[in-house]
């Protein structure tokens, strides 16, 4: 064949290096007596960006029953105008 291939393409790459494992976050409310309230503005803040947006799972570290409950409290926040929808 006119091409060989005998993996002399790695060799000439630069190698990578995988990025290292970061540990799982923990869910704060899980198995403490915190309470999700819609009303608690300075706690729901924690778990909205600055542009206003809900933070995800992800970013947050919560389990998904308390995500949900962090999203519907902000969002009944929002509509008493206790948090606003759209940061300035």
């Amino acid at each position: 064949m006119a091409f060989e291939n005998n993996g002399s393409a790695r060799e000439d790459a630069p190698s990578r290096r995988r990025a290292p494992r970061r540990r799982r976050k923990v869910c704060v409310f899980c198995g403490k007596d915190n309470v999700i309230d819609y009303k608690d503005a300075a706690k729901l803040r924690k778990y909205i960006s600055e542009r206003g947006k809900i933070l995800p799972r992800r970013v947050t570290g919560n389990c998904a029953k308390h995500q949900r409950a962090i999203t519907l409290a902000v969002k009944r926040a929002r509509h008493l105008a206790i948090l606003p929808y759209v940061e300035d």
